[in-house]
């Protein structure tokens, strides 16, 4: 089984992702992305309980082979990303397991231009674990340092993304994770007044109850503090979710509508096209149709639609999730420099975020995961083929199915969006009897 998955090497920390395994990745690394030699590599975590020891194990691989390692501290992903390209960094490592539970964590890799590694790297390392070789020694070992000077220039690199600055407050969900290294001091040029919540470096709190994935607690909250609009970050702070003025949910899918409109009317969006994957809402689409902008359609993942954006030179894409990338803020997606556009957008604009979330279509979509014995023969059996066709047949013009066997998990997970509620849910009740589910 592949190490290394969609978001670099994930599982449950010193089960899984052990520091064994984490030297072992860092000196395979260090030969792959450096070489022999004074190779520097850059390094930073979230606040997770375990990133102190992960950190201590991949630094030592990587200096085994002969890197020298600057340490970032606590610091979002997409600051290591930055920073990793700005600095001539050989790579960039960031140590996290963003959105996931406490107990789990991640090891990612940036190269040197700032994006993701390829997969053909990725297994040059793995590759390169079970054989790492001769190794240096004496002075050809690698050394450690660190530079407190990193996390304040990515604070000013997000301070420079500003257009114009909000004129209500804002409040900020940190989810206890990386984005308190930065906060509020990143939105401090962004708003008239910046409150934060969730926002001890608390690694025992990292995403619970709070931040992106719970956005509740900021909808409970963001009043208390007079904020006209609420954003909350999850624990690497590179996705987005917000709270508008009424207190509703905007996601990836709304905040990227708005962002196209604003920048298209800015001339910045050239050419008039976004990436989007397949999870997100069709009305989205249809509006951002209407609007001339048109829409790349990617796999589920981040590094599916920075692909295609490096493929065809668009600026802005993302997912409903709230993981948006726009490419002349940030070669990964970043939370943040969303987070600071979005309030220069609305100030722009002259716009409320409820209003304009009003102005976007929003099919219903239904989700299910069907547990299946055999993913493969239960996409084959006869049974489902006929209902999948007879859903693409009765949805053609007014909805869509998607359909996609999990890479993990023995399921089969079934999406099915119609412009009638009533209409998703026949179809996906009758989608997943055909695969043997309920």
């Amino acid at each position: 089984m592949r190490l290394f998955g969609t978001d670099g090497v994930r599982g449950v920390a010193n089960r899984d992702l052990t520091p064994e395994l984490a030297l072992a990745l860092g000196r395979a690394a260090a030969l792959e992305l450096g070489g022999f030699g004074r190779a520097r590599i850059l390094i930073a975590r979230d606040t997770r309980l375990s990133g102190e020891m992960l950190e201590a194990a991949l630094a030592a691989g990587l200096m085994s082979a002969g890197a020298d390692v600057v340490s970032a501290g606590v610091l979002p992903t997409a600051g290591v990303a930055y920073l990793a390209e700005r600095h001539g960094f050989a790579a960039g490592v960031m140590i996290s397991a963003s959105h996931n539970p406490v107990p789990d964590n991640g090891i990612k890799f940036f190269a040197s231009d700032g994006h993701k590694l390829p997969d053909t790297v990725e297994d040059r390392i793995e590759a390169r674990m079970r054989s790492a070789g001769d190794l240096p020694f004496g002075e050809g070992i690698g050394r450690h340092g660190s530079d407190p000077a990193l996390r304040e220039e990515y604070i000013a690199h997000l301070g420079s993304l500003v257009r114009r600055p909000y004129p209500h407050g804002v409040v900020l969900d940190a989810a206890h994770g990386a984005a308190t290294a930065v906060l509020p001091l990143a939105f401090s040029p962004a708003a008239r007044e910046v409150a934060v919540i969730a926002g001890e470096p608390d690694g025992g709190r990292i995403n619970v109850g709070c931040g992106s994935t719970a956005p509740e607690y900021l909808k409970e909250r963001y009043r208390e503090f007079g904020g006209a609009v609420g954003l909350a970050f999850d624990g690497d702070a590179d996705r987005l979710i917000a709270v508008d003025e009424e207190g509703e949910t905007a996601d990836g899918d709304v905040i990227l509508a708005l962002l196209a409109t604003w920048l298209k009317d800015r001339g910045e969006l050239t050419p008039s096209s976004i990436a989007l994957t397949v999870m997100s809402n069709g009305g989205v689409r249809d509006y951002l149709a209407a609007k001339g902008i048109e829409t790349v359609e990617t796999k589920v993942g981040d590094r599916y639609v920075i692909e295609a954006m490096r493929e065809r030179g668009i600026q802005l894409g993302g997912e409903q999730s709230g993981h948006i990338i726009y490419r002349r803020a940030a070669t990964t997606g970043d939370g943040l420099a969303t987070g600071i556009l979005l309030l220069s957008a609305l100030a722009e604009m002259q716009v409320r975020l409820a209003d304009f979330r009003r102005e976007v279509p929003r099919y219903p979509q239904r989700l299910r995961s069907v547990r299946v014995g055999d993913r493969a023969a239960a996409l084959q059996a006869g049974t489902y083929t006929q209902a999948l066709a007879d859903a693409e047949v009765a949805l053609r013009g007014v909805g869509r199915v998607l359909v996609r066997p999990s890479g993990t998990e023995p399921v089969v997970r079934v999406m099915v969006e119609a412009h009638e509620a009533d209409v998703a849910d026949e179809w996906l009740e009758r989608l997943c009897a055909a695969l043997g589910g309920n």
